[in-house]
């Protein structure tokens, strides 16, 4: 099972929770900041299809 280390959106009414929140202006600044934290977080980021990006981390 899988840790949700991160949730990227550009749309701040869309997202709630524990996890830290990244708010990004545009969908090209969101991908850029998925894939940062993908490498810093040592996770993967995946795609929820409703325009937010979650970065878990698998055990």
């Amino acid at each position: 099972m899988g840790k949700i280390m991160a949730v990227v959106t550009c749309d701040k009414g869309k997202v709630g929770g524990g996890a830290p929140i990244f708010i990004a202006d545009n969908p090209d600044e969101q991908q850029k900041l998925a894939f940062s934290l993908e490498k810093i977080l040592d996770a993967s980021a995946h795609d929820l299809k409703n325009g937010t990006l979650i970065i878990v981390k698998h055990d």
